[in-house]
């Protein structure tokens, strides 16, 4: 890619680092019982983090989009069943703290044994991707 400006390293470096921010949030909002909305934030480290990834792997900006899967796809990454089940999952997480119909069931559905399993994923998921782009 030859785009005037495009400082790849620049660009990874602010997915990292927001995504790091967030992760912060994530952990903050577990340890204060907020559980969708810790899940909520935890889509957003890992969509980070795929954008970082995107950006080192295609040299290109990262698609506008929060789709996961597509993004993991678009890395390039090999995905078994149990990979491709984690991001379509995560992605959930997003639109379900998002919207108002999908809200009261997805919080019934974070349990503080549902969180804490997903925070756990999202933190093993985090780093295997920070390895990924550095």
């Amino acid at each position: 890619m030859d785009v005037k400006g495009f400082d790849k390293e620049k660009i990874i470096r602010y997915w990292i680092d927001s995504a790091e921010e967030d992760y912060g949030t994530m952990l903050t909002l577990y340890e204060n019982n907020k559980n969708s909305w810790a899940l909520f934030v935890g889509h957003l480290v890992i969509e980070k983090l795929l954008k970082g990834l995107y950006v080192k792997v295609n040299e290109d900006y990262p698609p506008l989009i929060h789709n996961l899967l597509r993004l993991a796809e678009l890395c390039g990454l090999e995905l078994n069943q149990e990979e491709k089940l984690f991001y379509a999952t995560v992605t959930t997480f997003n639109i379900n703290a998002r919207y108002d119909d999908y809200k009261t069931n997805f919080r019934k559905k974070c349990t503080p044994e549902y969180t804490k399993q997903w925070v756990n994923e999202i933190k093993d998921k985090k780093e295997w991707i920070q390895k990924q782009i550095t």
